[in-house]
């Protein structure tokens, strides 16, 4: 066999904790999906859609229907225009959407800019494309842009800034001056952008999501990526799509039709009818999880921990520094088999982590499950305070 494409590349950390988690028995904070049902009338859609005789090949793009329902979302979130036929393709999920996005994007010797603490499936996509990933990072506790840190990254073979918002892991929500900042890096150069949005509608606090759609500059260079299985809470599902010019839409397609070439045809249809019936359902969104969040918070308060408010996305971070030593690998792997609570250390979505203090955790859980993990987390800060370390 030849020598690996990837050689550095292992099982991903969400597929490693998710597994130990069922061996140990561990309440499951790790990996981000939902762990309550979905809404019954979408999966009624889901049998109805497979019953009525959609079960055969969807068009490459995704069906009519959905991309028609997916343009009038877009409209209402951000008051921007889609050509449907032209601008909006339906895709394996957000991270088919990434690849393919990436593929089309990058080649032999160029250069994409990921933000660290960077999703894990950025960089592999980039490098498969034959490209170099340049790492510029967030600095903690804050997670914010250095645009200057930015701008000295980029350089003539720069052709991609990957971009994340709101961001996972770090929980924070890029700013319209961020975005600001973004434009004015890259004008004038031959680069793109590929925007992750997934958690577009997970946003705390009174603050709004900044899309690279409602941006004129921004919108003309993007790749905006999105994702049912986050607004839907149904990850299984693994449809997303991707909104670009048509231009960008044509070169993204041609990596879509060989790589999934079209999406489960009764799940798009099963989609466009809920949206068709909760054209505004997705509202609630950020509401809902705020909730969920300020709850893990209070009952983890007085415990030692410090939870920093989440941004956005269905996450929140947890602060050890009080018990340990900055070392997530090591504090994660605790949590796990002392506590009983498995979560997702950050180094991971580093090139070079500095020491790390935090772990990620994720509230897309019943309020019963949190208020499960948060008793297990208290008693184990109760255990080390007392000198348990």
């Amino acid at each position: 066999m030849r020598a690996s494409k990837l050689p550095d590349v292992g099982t991903t950390i969400f597929t490693i904790v998710s597994r130990r988690a069922r061996e140990l028995g561990a309440l499951n904070l790790g990996q981000g999906f939902p762990d309550y049902d979905i809404d019954p009338r979408l999966a009624a859609l889901v049998a109805e859609a497979m019953r009525t005789g959609h079960n055969q090949y969807a068009p490459m793009e995704g069906t009519p229907e959905l991309r028609a329902r997916i343009a009038l979302k877009v409209r209402a979130c951000y008051g921007v225009e889609s050509d449907p036929d032209a601008e909006i393709t339906v895709t394996q999920g957000a991270t088919e959407a990434i690849y393919s996005a990436i593929q089309a994007a990058i080649g032999p010797g160029d250069e994409a800019i990921a933000f660290d603490p960077a999703y894990d499936s950025y960089e592999p996509a980039v490098r498969l494309a034959g490209g170099r990933c340049v790492r510029v990072p967030l600095a903690p506790p804050d997670f914010r842009y250095d645009w200057d840190r930015v701008r000295a990254a980029l350089s003539e073979r720069t052709r991609l800034v990957l971009l994340n918002s709101p961001a996972n892991p770090a929980c924070t929500v890029a700013t319209a001056g961020d975005l600001a900042s973004l434009a004015a890096a890259i004008r004038g150069r031959d680069v793109l952008v590929l925007s992750d949005e997934v958690y577009e509608h997970v946003v705390f606090d009174g603050a709004r999501h900044h899309s690279v759609l409602a941006h004129a500059e921004l919108r003309d260079k993007s790749f905006a990526v999105f994702s049912f299985g986050k607004t839907l809470h149904a990850t299984g599902l693994r449809v997303g799509y991707c909104i670009a010019p048509r231009a960008l839409t044509a070169e993204l397609r041609k990596v879509h039709q060989f790589n999934t070439f079209s999406i489960a045809t009764p799940l798009q249809q099963a989609i466009a009818l809920y949206l068709a019936e909760q054209p505004d359902g997705w509202r609630g969104l950020a509401g809902f999880f705020q909730a969920k969040r300020d709850r893990l918070r209070t009952a983890l308060a007085g415990s030692g921990f410090r939870l920093p408010p989440a941004q956005g996305t269905y996450f929140q971070l947890l602060d050890f520094g009080e018990f340990a030593p900055p070392d997530d690998l090591k504090f994660a792997e605790r949590l796990l088999t002392e506590a009983g609570v498995a979560s997702i250390p950050l180094s991971p979505f580093y090139a070079a982590p500095p020491p790390l203090k935090y772990l990620r955790l994720c509230i897309a859980k019943r309020d019963d499950t949190l208020d499960a993990a948060a008793a297990r987390l208290t008693a184990f800060a109760a255990r080390l305070a007392g000198g348990g370390r």
